[in-house]
């Protein structure tokens, strides 16, 4: 898609935009990708291990970086799990849906019950007050809002 601005007038053509991923900090790789994949049905496509320096100037986290990237597709969707293996992470904390910024992912699945009863197994969290049926709330294991769609 072409990004155009002041059409008309002295326009500027931006040009071709695409979505790449999206990206999310975990604390504990392993657990993150068997909630992922396990239990949502994302599949494992690549991991990255890049030089602290470049990194550190990208992503503004003091080295050492220690980030190991591993990328995970569900119907053309990207999630990039970004874990830095380094002392001095800020810890993770529960976002409201209302507070700026990205707040939570929508996937639907088959069989709401079942995928929620197995949620803890998995070391996430239910918020059982926002069940309405068709929809609910749950948490990642670092606490990522994700809302699960019957469908």
């Amino acid at each position: 898609m072409s990004v155009v601005t002041d059409r008309g007038d002295g326009s500027v053509r931006v040009g071709r935009v695409s979505f790449n991923w999206v990206g999310l900090a975990v604390t504990d790789l392993a657990r993150s990708r068997r909630f992922y994949e396990e239990l949502l049905g994302f599949t494992y496509e690549r991991e990255l291990a890049p030089d602290d320096k470049p990194t550190s100037k990208l992503c503004q986290v003091d080295e050492p970086v220690n980030l190991t990237a591993v990328y995970l597709r569900l119907d053309g969707f990207v999630l990039e799990l970004l874990h830095f293996d380094r002392a001095g992470n800020p810890p993770s904390r529960n976002r409201s849906m209302n507070e700026p910024g990205f707040t939570h992912l929508s996937v639907n699945v088959e069989d709401i019950g079942t995928v929620v009863a197995r949620v803890p197994g998995y070391g996430g969290t239910v918020l059982a007050d926002t069940d309405l049926g068709v929809a609910v709330l749950i948490r990642d294991p670092d606490g990522q809002l994700i809302e699960l769609l019957a469908g």
